[in-house]
Parts: C-alpha cells; structure tokens; sequence
C-alpha cells in the first residue's frame, strides 16, 4: 500500500534531500521520512551498501523516490562526486541532513590519538565538507540544512568526552553557519536526540549498558528513543513550516537536556 503522504501531506514535494548515514538507525527513518514527505532522497553510506539498497527500496516499495549514494564524507574527493551524481540523478540538493557519525565511549585517560583523529575527521571535518559542497551547488532560493548533534552536548555523561566534543563542535558550526548564510535563504538547525536504539548502539553493547540506563532513567518521558522519533522532526525542519526557524538546536529527547 503506497503510504507516502499519509501523515505530512507531501510538504517536500519536488525537493531534493541528501542524507548522510541515511542507511541505518536515525539515518534510515529520516530517509524514509523525507521520501513520506514527498522529497526525492539520497541515501548515503561509507560501507554497507546493502543497508543502503534496502533503505531505497523501502522508500520506492512504498511510492517514494531514491538512490544510494556513496561517500566517505571526512574526504572531499568523495563528497563532491557524491553530489555530482545526486545532481545528475536528481537535481540540485535543496535539503541536506548530515547524520553519518562514527562514535565510542571510554574514560577520559583512554582516549587514543588514533580514535580522537578518526571522531573528529568524520564528525567534524566530514560536516565541513558535505556543507562546503551543498552551499557550493545550493539553488538562489535557498534551503536547508540540518546536523544531527545529541543530548549529551549538554547532559555531559561521564565517558563521553570525546563523541560530545565532536558533537559540540557541530552544534557551534550550527550557529556561526546559520548567521553566515541566511542572507542567502538557507535556514541550519541542528536536532539532538537522546538515548536512541539504534544498530550502532547495539553494535557497541549500549542497550542495557550503565551509561544508556542512567540516560533512560534521567529522560522525563521514561523510555529510550527510537529513529522514528526523529524522522518526522527531520521533516519539520525542512519544510516551510519551519521558515522562521534558524540557528536552533532541537532537542529530540523526551526530554532530556
């Protein structure tokens, strides 16, 4: 049964979304999301291009519209011929979420050179280049860029040092960039989840880990997130119910921060 538009009555209709990480967890329901709201979406990935061709397919089983697109976004090379092909494919990208994070958890005296380089050229660096070449092919009538941060930029768990450093780094660029660019019609937000269930969390063994119990236990709304809860905000943000909205951090948290 196609269920596109079911519930947000095809606000993206006609625009083009590139989403990175858009293969699995918060990533995939922001896809699938964007596609129900009626945008043509790209689905990156760095490795599993499995997880990305059925993302597509779910989004085209249900009447949507979509194509994977490789990248590993901490290497310009690759970034700009991903958007090369999304242009050719579908056009300009209009809508850009940069979801696509590598993380870990470890105490403060364990964090390595090597895994402190690796964070933050995906995180950080990786956000600078997918911007860099958005802005560089980003229609005059503007649009609109989305970071996905976290709750813990503010929540401050113990072990995180190193990921919310990398996500408070993101959530600075939010600001600046939105100051930087609104003269040219494009609106930066970032969203900030809280403790989410997602395949990377699971990979790491943080269900039911110390760290994601006391995240659960702090969250006013008693439970852990799910992608879902985050795809429709992705959506809101995008669209031109959102127009007035720039520079602002999201929290997505049951209300955790």
């Amino acid at each position: 049964m196609n269920t596109l538009g079911r519930n947000v009555m095809n606000t993206l209709e006609g625009r083009v979304a590139l989403v990175t990480g858009g293969s699995k967890g918060i990533g995939r329901a922001i896809s699938r999301s964007l596609a129900e709201a009626g945008a043509s979406v790209a689905v990156n990935y760095a490795g599993d291009a499995e997880a990305a061709k059925r993302t597509v397919a779910e989004i085209e089983d249900s009447g949507g519209r979509a194509m994977t697109a490789r990248a590993d976004k901490a290497h310009a090379e690759e970034v700009r011929r991903m958007f090369a092909e999304v242009n050719e494919a579908f056009g300009v990208v209009d809508i850009v979420v940069d979801n696509a994070a590598v993380y870990s958890f470890q105490p403060f005296e364990d964090i390595t050179e090597t895994e402190f380089r690796r964070q933050f050229d995906t995180n950080v660096l990786g956000s600078i280049l997918v911007v860099q070449e958005y802005l560089r092919q980003v229609s005059p009538d503007g649009g609109s860029i989305i970071i996905i941060s976290t709750a813990g930029i503010t929540t401050n768990n113990p072990g995180s040092a190193l990921y919310t450093s990398t996500k408070s780094a993101q959530t600075t660029l939010t600001k600046v960039l939105a100051n930087e660019v609104a003269a040219r019609k494009i609106r930066v937000n970032a969203i900030a989840p809280g403790a989410t269930d997602t395949e990377g969390a699971r990979a790491l063994n943080l269900i039911g880990g110390d760290m994601l119990d006391r995240s659960i236990a702090a969250t006013p709304l008693g439970r852990l997130g799910t992608p879902e809860d985050i795809g429709p905000v992705a959506v809101f943000l995008a669209s031109d119910d959102a127009k007035w909205i720039t520079g602002d951090i999201i929290y997505a948290s049951g209300g955790l921060h």
